[in-house]
């Protein structure tokens, strides 16, 4: 996840000046990658695909590896936009199926609270790549062969994953689960569900921005000089923890009022990046942004899944489509603003915005419903 879905940020910069690619191409690729994710994770999400989960994640981390390998082809915008969104599709079912493997296993073994240390993986994946984009920058590489080198790693890490990831235990048989839907509640969807999603939606937009466009925004101002790489390996090392951070203060506070606090810290993250302040303030930008945006999604997720009854399948697909449709219009409205005004400003504010609208959604949804029952 943090090569598949998340390297083009670091190498953006680079792109953008190489190629060249404007703001707003930029933006409809990343665009591009977010819509593959989200049809991906709706793909894999509904019914029962054949084969093996783990072989299902093995062949979604290898077709991640050859498309971001592809990248490094200088195919104009179109053949851009093609490989990112096949790229963000592997990257879902990669997610997918490694989700189910993972936490299946933790389950029979008893120790679902390791379910974090899963989902560190992301905030690792995102330092490796800053690492891995600054050293070979500063080696001279291009754009091209940053593509190329990210690729190899993820092959690399393809490999480990074949060696150590054990095979499946026999599924459950058929009868017992048809008894498990037979038996299961009927679907219920509150209010505070819908306005739950609805918050969650706006999330995905409100993160989306600044997760694109950081390193470009870094390069672009000269008293942030040399800063893109450190930013985000800044936001993968805050973001490997903060899903068991957010869990505990969820187990305390509630998972609801632990998305909103979330959400308004965020927010305070993505108008840091903005401000001009120096450095100082753009490296707890970074922080802010790594130290949330996993947490809140895991947040939003426990909650839907608290605020329902019936197949978790439904309500995972609905919380997905939401983060996804604001994670695609996102970038694409950033390039847009960016093309009219000449910074990132006015995106930033409004990613901003909807991160404070995020937590008010999230937050009087939740006590409104339960003060109704």
């Amino acid at each position: 996840m943090g090569i598949g879905r998340f390297v083009y940020t670091p190498i953006l910069p680079f792109m953008a000046e190489a190629v060249p690619l404007a703001p707003s191409e930029a933006g409809l690729v990343a665009a591009a990658n977010f819509l593959g994710y989200l049809i991906g994770a709706l793909a894999g999400s509904f019914g029962h695909l054949p084969g093996s989960k783990r072989n299902w994640l093995l062949g979604a981390l290898f077709a991640s590896a050859l498309t971001t390998a592809a990248m490094s082809l200088d195919t104009g915008l179109l053949g851009f936009c093609l490989f990112r969104f096949a790229g963000g599709f592997a990257s879902a079912f990669a997610m997918v199926f490694s989700s189910a493997l993972v936490l299946d296993g933790l389950t029979r073994a008893g120790k679902p609270g390791f379910a974090s240390l899963h989902f560190a993986g992301v905030g690792c994946g995102i330092a490796l790549s800053a690492l891995l984009i600054s050293g070979l920058s500063h080696a001279g590489s291009d754009w091209q062969d940053l593509w190329l080198s990210a690729a190899a790693a993820t092959l690399i890490l393809l490999l480990a994953i074949v060696l150590l990831l054990p095979a499946e235990l026999p599924e459950t048989s058929h009868a017992s689960q048809t008894d498990t839907n037979e038996t299961r509640a009927p679907d219920r969807f509150p209010g505070a569900l819908w306005r739950l999603i609805a918050a969650y939606g706006l999330f995905g937009f409100g993160y989306v921005v600044t997760a694109t466009f950081i390193s470009v925004i870094v390069r672009a101002d000269a008293g942030l000089s040399g800063l893109e790489e450190l930013v985000w390996l800044i936001v993968g090392v805050t973001a490997a923890p903060s899903i068991w951070f957010w869990s505990r203060i969820g187990a305390r506070a509630g998972a609801a009022t632990a998305f909103s606090i979330a959400c308004l810290v965020e927010a305070v993250g993505v108008t840091l990046s903005v401000s001009g302040g120096g450095p100082v303030l753009m490296v707890l930008a970074a922080a802010l942004l790594g130290a949330t945006f996993m947490g809140i999604t895991a947040l939003g997720l426990m909650e839907a899944r608290k605020l329902t009854t019936g197949d978790p399948r439904r309500i995972l697909a609905l919380m997905t489509a939401s983060f996804g449709l604001g994670q695609v219009i996102g970038p694409w409205f950033a390039g847009v603003l960016y093309d009219l005004s000449g910074n990132f400003q006015a995106a930033s504010l409004a990613a901003a915005g909807a991160l404070v609208l995020a937590a008010a959604l999230g937050y009087r949804g939740t006590n409104s419903e339960v003060s109704r029952d």
